[in-house]
């Protein structure tokens, strides 16, 4: 793999993307950067969103620049407005340490004279829908004759809103002797025929397979009567306490329906398509991309310019028409090397419909069975349980409250306790979906699969396996310290804080006695065990492997393999130490190597 900096890319770009994270190049960028800088002919890209794209050819275009002639010399037409701006301003990041290089978004939906104003001043780089640009070449506004280079992104999702008149229009005023790169998830007729007309002898590149879908990415469906779609939909939200999704629906009504219908019951959702004002628009986007949204109900044109790297989920309420669209919808999952699912509610006449996609995209969707009311149940409970035992406590905040609430509740034991925190936390849920009926329609053709919901073959007897198998895209960690060690979840999170270099999302956390299994994010768990292998916790020397759920029991003890280490006692020492105040020192030996804070994933 070669570098940004072997790659071509100068030293004030370097710098600017070094400081935004980046450290190697994805494959469509290694493919398309030596392309732009050096290369001859056109280029075209069949890549999914989430590749890398924007980075492939906004680096070499700025690049490329002569800044000394304020005319615009590179065109980036995209199908929205949204992902104008999401471009123009990574661009913007790219270039921070290049003086005098200015980058206009061109959109509907904003005041066109500003954008006049602007070009008047002189830009170099223009990123534009082609309604609006059409419109400002129109009234003549903006001249195109120094343009020497053409990127069109989600080309095929141009075409899909019907944008193919004003791009032949818009590329009959660009020059002949021109750099043109033509960026697609799917290769329909249309931009075949575009590449013939407007491209010299273009290469075409692949990132994966023509039309097929993301690898990292899961195809479930769930078949259900129409009447009972809605319900379908609240049961999977309800049985993934930490979805975070977007639900496509089919038309702006659908959309606002479901959103308010989600609303209504509690869910923290909202909607985004076409009737909502551009304030509007930037305000759910932005409320989705921080999370403070879990859901976003919305129709395929309107989300097409949001970029989230960390969906969960991809809900299809029913299947789209056409495969391309599908194939945009499933790619917003499963990003950057992460897994994700694409979810379809479907009835019995979409079946032909999934069948086709499955030939496209050369994946099988799995049949999911739609989750129960007790095993909703089970799962926000245990969710709640996961909660409670991560949750750091300010000792020092509450300490004035504690006498008056031990005095308070101090008549109830244990048990009861724990029964009133579930009860005040779920009644309402327990209620709601006690007696509710199986939603699944029949379907004689498949066998009993393995269910996206996990718990439909299971039931109770799943929760074993559960807490000794990782969570889709998270690896599962044995540490041989426990609860009779005086080692809980702020423990591990502290440890993994001071001994792990980098960034590390944590999941799932299982304490028992005599050691403990918790979840990382894939990739991170072999550094994350060669950390903490061989230090120490209160005297108690750490062994940490990787767990496979066929190397545990029921009970969860190992079944062969290497013998634990000792617990590091010496004769007469005390063979645990006690919590007790102080830095992560007191508590274990490491050398210190990072205090970047880690995000602990919400249970």
């Amino acid at each position: 793999m070669k570098t940004f900096q072997e790659l071509g890319i100068c030293d004030e770009i370097l710098k600017a993307i070094t400081e935004l994270g980046y450290e190697n190049p994805m494959p469509v960028q290694e493919q398309v950067i030596p392309h732009l800088l050096n290369g001859e002919t056109d280029l075209v890209a069949l890549a999914q969103t989430g590749t890398g794209k924007t980075a492939a050819f906004g680096l070499p275009v700025i690049q490329r620049i002569d800044r000394s002639l304020c005319q615009p010399q590179a065109l980036i037409l995209s199908p929205t407005r949204e992902l104008c701006l999401q471009i123009a301003g990574d661009l913007t990041d790219y270039s921070q340490y290049i003086d005098g290089l200015t980058i206009l978004p061109v959109y509907g939906g904003s005041s066109i004279e500003s954008q006049i104003r602007t070009l008047k001043k002189g830009v170099h780089i223009i990123v534009a829908t082609p309604g609006r640009l059409l419109d400002l070449l129109e009234r003549k506004t903006v001249r195109l004759d120094h343009v020497s280079t053409v990127i069109m992104d989600e080309a095929d999702e141009m075409l899909n809103m019907g944008f193919l008149d004003s791009i032949n229009a818009i590329l009959a005023q660009v020059p002949q002797e021109r750099k043109m790169l033509l960026f697609s998830a799917t290769m329909p007729r249309e931009i075949e025929q575009i590449a013939r007309t407007y491209m010299h002898n273009p290469q075409e590149i692949v990132v994966g397979s023509r039309n097929e879908g993301a690898e990292n990415v899961r195809h479930v469906y769930y078949m259900v009567h129409a009447k009972d779609k809605y319900q379908a939909l609240k049961r999977i939200a309800d049985y993934y306490p930490n979805i975070y999704g977007i639900i496509f629906c089919r038309t702006r009504r659908e959309t606002q329906e479901i959103a308010d219908q989600l609303i209504a019951d509690g869910y923290n959702a909202d909607s985004l398509h076409g009737e909502l004002s551009q304030a509007q628009r930037d305000a759910v986007m932005q409320k989705f991309r921080l999370r403070n949204l879990q859901l976003l109900v919305a129709t395929d044109v309107a989300a097409r310019g949001l970029d989230v790297t960390d969906l969960t989920h991809v809900i299809n309420y029913g299947l789209p028409d056409d495969i391309e669209t599908y194939t945009h919808r499933s790619g917003r999952t499963g990003r950057a090397g992460k897994s994700g699912v694409s979810v379809a509610i479907i009835h019995s006449r979409e079946k032909g419909k999934m069948r086709a996609i499955e030939k496209i995209i050369g994946k099988k969707f799995e049949r999911g069975l739609v989750p129960t009311g007790e095993q909703i149940c089970e799962k926000q409970l245990f969710n709640l349980a996961d909660r409670i035992e991560k949750v750091k406590v300010n000792e020092e905040a509450i300490a004035k409250y504690l006498p008056n609430i031990s005095r308070k509740l101090g008549w109830l034991n244990e048990q009861d306790l724990i029964k009133r925190i579930v009860s005040l936390e779920f009644n309402r849920l327990i209620d709601y979906y006690r007696d509710t009926p199986d939603l699944d329609l029949p379907d004689e053709n498949t066998r009993k699969p393995k269910a996206e919901n996990g718990g439909a073959q299971e039931g109770r007897k799943g929760r074993n396996k559960d807490s000794r198998t990782a969570e889709e895209g998270f690896e599962r960690i044995y540490i041989n310290l426990g609860k009779a060690h005086g080692f809980f979840p702020p423990n591990l999170i502290e440890m993994i804080n001071s001994l792990v270099p980098g960034r590390v999302n944590i999941g799932r956390i299982d304490l028992l006695p005599a050691y403990s299994l918790f979840d990382v994010e894939k990739g991170a768990a072999k550094k994350v065990v060669g950390a903490l292998k061989g230090n120490e916790f209160y005297g108690h020397r750490i062994y940490a492997e990787i767990a496979t759920d066929k190397d545990y029991a029921a009970k969860g003890r190992k079944k062969g393999g290497k013998e634990r280490e000792g617990d590091g006692r010496r004769k007469g020492e005390k063979r645990y130490g006690s919590p007790r105040k102080g830095s992560a020192d007191s508590r274990y030996k490491h050398e210190r190597r990072s205090s970047t804070p880690r995000k602990e994933r919400r249970k």
